[in-house]
């Protein structure tokens, strides 16, 4: 962020809203302390008064001989006890009020309603078989303006689809629909023949393994890392899964091994480490249902080279979606499917869709001189 700031020279803006915010916070806070201040002056008032009038009272008893001084004395020590937790309270008043303020917002968060209803019913223990289809599909996130439209699509298990388009084609939509991250306008997606939302959605999410874009890490362990989608794995289904996605090599020369802590986003790995660690966190995953969402769009060929080959033994045996920027995605697919404008303009083979002269010709035709004999490394335009 700060090197944005610099290099659009927004340094002085940027130190504007700081410095407003910070006076808005300060006020705030003055309030507060004010309020506080005030209470317990007040009640410091009620206290020395109350005592006044305690000793004014037990003075002329004892001086009318109905009470000895020394009972006085202690009536006065019990009631200095009794003002005690009082004033503790007193004190405390700003950071109670403080908390109060926090806890209702947490709460908010944590009382506020799923927008998904979960369904009652669970994959069987050997998990799903991987058959995917969408029907009759549309999807808006704004009613004036359609996402996906009348979408039919049906995928045999153990298929790798790409998925290729312009930015806003619904790519992104399409395989969101599938983990139910949102349900569909109308229409069904179902996994084995059955509409998802009859799935218990933890159920579902578990037949489903994602490498999403850019690759998340978490403040934690390589270890953890990997195994964040199948905690309590030991130590060897680990390193298998690292060893799959060519990264163990890598995580054996940190300083702890795969006890190292990775720090905030990752920051101590490149782009090409954290995408291979997202690949071993789904091969350990081992969920029957695959989704990658552009998993080298960022990558330069050397370090896309070894991610991709992590991507083929991922893909091994399941049911895949690859949202495809690049040819070399491409043509390890079963199967492409060209979205534009929310619909599927074409799908098929990379050979059949080239010999159609179409949406996909053209993408290609656009990225590779008709001489080339291999434009793997090429990307499809976006």
């Amino acid at each position: 962020a700060i090197k944005v700031v610099q290099a659009f020279t927004k340094e002085e803006e940027e130190h504007r809203r700081f410095m407003g915010a910070s006076r808005e916070s300060l006020r705030a806070t003055l309030r507060l302390y004010n309020w506080q201040t005030l209470y317990s002056g007040a009640v410091g008032v009620v206290i020395a008064g109350g005592t006044a009038v305690v000793i004014y009272a037990g003075a002329r008893a004892a001086m009318s001989g109905t009470l000895t001084l020394g009972q006085l004395i202690i009536f006065v020590s019990y009631l200095a006890q009794l003002y005690d937790p009082i004033n503790k309270i007193t004190q405390s008043w700003g950071l109670i009020a403080g908390a109060r303020v926090g806890a209702m917002r947490v709460f908010e968060v944590l009382e506020t309603e799923p927008d998904l209803k979960s369904g009652s019913r669970q994959f069987p223990a050997r998990g799903a078989r991987g058959e995917v289809g969408w029907r009759d599909i549309s999807f808006r996130y704004r009613p004036e303006i359609p996402v996906l439209k009348e979408i039919d699509l049906a995928v045999d298990a153990g298929t790798k689809v790409a998925i290729v388009g312009p930015t806003g084609a619904g790519k992104s939509t399409l395989l969101g629909l599938l983990p139910r991250f949102f349900d569909p306008t109308s229409g069904s997606v179902t996994i084995d023949g059955v509409d998802v939302r009859e799935y218990q959605i933890a159920s579902l999410r578990r037949q489903i393994g994602m490498v999403l874009q850019p690759p998340l890490i978490f403040p934690l362990s390589v270890a953890d890392n990997i195994a964040y989608g199948r905690p309590g794995a030991d130590h060897a289904a680990i390193e298998n899964a690292a060893r799959l996605a060519r990264i163990h090599d890598m995580v054996v020369r940190l300083p702890e091994g795969y006890q190292t802590q990775l720090g905030e986003a990752g920051v101590i790995l490149s782009e090409g480490e954290k995408q291979r660690i997202t690949i071993a966190r789904a091969l350990l995953r081992d969920a029957p249902i695959l989704i990658l969402d552009e998993p080298t769009s960022a990558l330069d060929v050397e370090t896309e080279a070894l991610v991709m080959e992590a991507i083929e033994r991922l893909m091994e045996g399941r049911t895949t979606f690859i949202i495809a920027h690049r040819l070399s995605t491409v043509r390890r697919c079963d199967r492409i499917l060209v979205l534009r404008d929310g619909i599927i303009a074409e799908q098929g083979t990379m050979g059949e869709l080239l010999r159609r002269d179409g949406v996909f010709a053209d993408y290609y035709r656009t990225q590779f001189a008709p001489e080339e004999r291999s434009p793997a490394e090429l990307p499809i335009p976006a």
